[in-house]
């Protein structure tokens, strides 16, 4: 029961962390240009990280919700809208 409630916790983050990704790009991008390749890449990420914690019970939940918030904040820094702002103000 435990093991269980356990990777629900990590679930949810990861539900809300995919969810927050999404409305972010949206409001940023508009929908003619969603990164839907990173929102692929976290809902995958988000599954297999699920599937960890859910066969190793050792694993901490802490360990894997910070694991996927780096994990989101690395796929949002590497779409069109982070990348043109970080040109702008570079050059």
């Amino acid at each position: 029961m435990k093991k269980t409630l356990r990777t629900i916790a990590v679930a949810a983050v990861v539900i809300l962390c995919t969810a927050t990704f999404g409305f972010a790009e949206y409001a940023a991008t508009g929908a003619v240009n969603f990164p839907y390749f990173q929102l692929g890449c976290l809902i995958v990420g988000g599954f297999i990280l699920m599937a960890l914690k859910k066969k190793y019970e050792k694993m901490y939940v802490a360990e894997m919700v910070g694991a996927f918030a780096l994990y989101t904040i690395l796929m949002a820094l590497f779409t069109n809208p982070v990348i043109e702002a970080v040109k702008n103000i570079v050059t």
